[in-house]
């Protein structure tokens, strides 16, 4: 059953990406360490056409997702998972994220607590972090998880997230 499943998983998400790529061009991107966990695969078949109005792009990478042209959200699939963080943790739709605002409007989010981990890089300046997060919840929760954030903080569209 569990392989029945698996190669269903598989064959959707050729179909899909053989309906993206006719849309427009593929966006490059690199393959996580462990994007060859069927967990990510798992992420993958349930990624959205649509994060906050930005319809999905065909991606040259396996366990990857990318939405808007240009790109305004990457997502992979099979990162690291991060241990304890001075980064701030928030939880959306039951989901932590730790929030690097290093290089804003860009910020990199990466799941806290769940393996294998799953990176976006999110414009600010285009999408709503927050409306994405919300947007890929059902995705992401997939990937079990074995910890949380010990103190969330606000969900970004709640604070300022402008530097300075």
């Amino acid at each position: 059953m569990i392989r029945i499943r698996r190669a269903l998983a598989a064959a959707l998400v050729v179909a899909g990406a053989i309906g993206l790529a006719g849309c427009s061009s593929a966006v490059s991107l690199s393959a996580a360490p462990d994007a060859n966990d069927p967990r990510c695969a798992d992420v993958t078949v349930r990624l959205p056409s649509s994060v906050d109005g930005q319809q999905r792009r065909w991606t040259d990478a396996q366990a990857t997702g990318a939405w808007g042209d240009p790109a305004a959200v990457l997502l992979t699939c099979g990162v690291e998972s991060p241990g304890p963080s001075t980064l701030r943790c928030i939880t959306v739709g039951g989901v932590d994220w730790l929030v690097d605002e290093s290089e804003s409007p860009r910020f990199r989010l990466t799941t806290y607590g769940r393996t294998p981990a799953v990176e976006l890089y999110v414009d600010n300046a285009i999408v709503s972090p927050n409306n994405v997060l919300e947007d890929l919840r059902n995705a992401v929760s997939q990937l079990p998880k074995s910890t949380e954030c010990t103190a969330p903080e606000a969900p970004l569209d709640e604070q300022d997230t402008t530097s300075g």
